[in-house]
């Protein structure tokens, strides 16, 4: 839902939105969530007749925090405080405000290491592969996406950014453009360097454009993130499984690095984690490592 705010709000919002961009350099798509949350902010504050930014109070903070709490998940809850957290420091950091409130922004409950990665086993990515008609150009493109993400891990941003001039076919190596404006050099195996080669010469269809994967109508350019987003959830419907999305294919492939005896510090440098934190959830599927420190419980001794 659209939310509606005074053009003083608006230019706030726009301010804080370039901000976001330029400054921080982040994706269109995180930018667009914590814009609707900054403005869903100044929104409620008019409503409740706040002062103006510059006397913004920690308070104010809280009590947004806990009103937009009873209709919302603990997910949608992290980008609401996040979001807000964010807002504050630009605030400071450009002088609207005399001091930073973000530690004003309550945390929300739960843990970030509740529940198992959710990957999927290599029999769902042999069927998600499988469901791609290799005989078509549109077979072959969402062959190569899929298999780039189930095996490298890369995200739908990541894939739509791909350039011609990224692969280093000689030295096996792909340059992936990532968050942040972040750059990365990642192995090319042989499965994933084959689907591309065999979609570039018998799939792509003749194009001034750059971009890797072209969409398949229409003008010959690249394809969007959310073209992306759509192929495997394609496949999971021509395969007739739940839907899969990129970020499970995601969790697969470290998964399936870890089965295969790479360690954490490995599993984060191919997913491009700038945070080692990030990467630890995955130390709950080495179930090889964690049986080492695996004691069984003393038995008492029967007299």
């Amino acid at each position: 839902m659209v939310v509606r705010v005074d053009a003083g709000a608006e230019a706030v919002v726009a301010a804080y939105c370039h901000y976001e961009r330029v400054e921080r350099r982040l994706a269109e798509i995180s930018v667009t969530g914590q814009c609707h949350w900054v403005r869903r902010f100044l929104a409620w504050r008019a409503e409740t007749d706040r002062p103006a930014l510059d006397r913004l109070e920690p308070v104010e903070l809280s009590e947004f925090v806990l009103c937009q709490a009873s209709g919302l998940s603990v997910a949608s809850m992290r980008l609401v405080v996040s979001s807000l957290r964010s807002f504050v420091r630009f605030l400071f950091a450009t002088g609207v405000t005399s001091r930073d409130l973000s530690g004003g922004v309550p945390k929300v409950a739960g843990s970030r290491f509740d529940g198992l990665p959710k990957a999927v086993e290599p029999s769902v990515v042999n069927a998600l592969l499988g469901s791609c008609d290799r005989g078509c150009s549109i077979g072959r493109r969402d062959f190569a996406i899929i298999i780039l993400m189930s095996r490298l891990g890369l995200r739908a941003i990541e894939v739509a950014g791909l350039q011609l001039d990224d692969i280093d076919w000689r030295r096996g190596e792909l340059d992936v453009r990532g968050k942040g404006g972040r750059r990365d050099c990642l192995p090319l195996p042989f499965d994933v360097g084959d689907a591309m080669v065999e979609y570039l010469r018998f799939g792509r269809r003749p194009s001034q454009s750059r971009a890797v994967f072209l969409q398949e109508t229409g003008p010959a350019v690249g394809m969007s993130r959310n073209a992306v987003v759509l192929v495997s959830r394609r496949a999971s419907r021509r395969a007739g499984l739940a839907v899969v999305g990129g970020q499970r294919l995601r969790h697969t492939a470290a998964t399936e690095l870890l089965r295969h005896g790479a360690s954490l510090r490995e599993v984060g440098q191919i997913l491009r984690h700038d945070d080692d934190t990030t990467t630890a959830i995955y130390a709950k599927v080495d179930r090889a490592s964690l049986v080492l420190v695996v004691r069984p419980w003393p038995q008492e001794r029967q007299p």
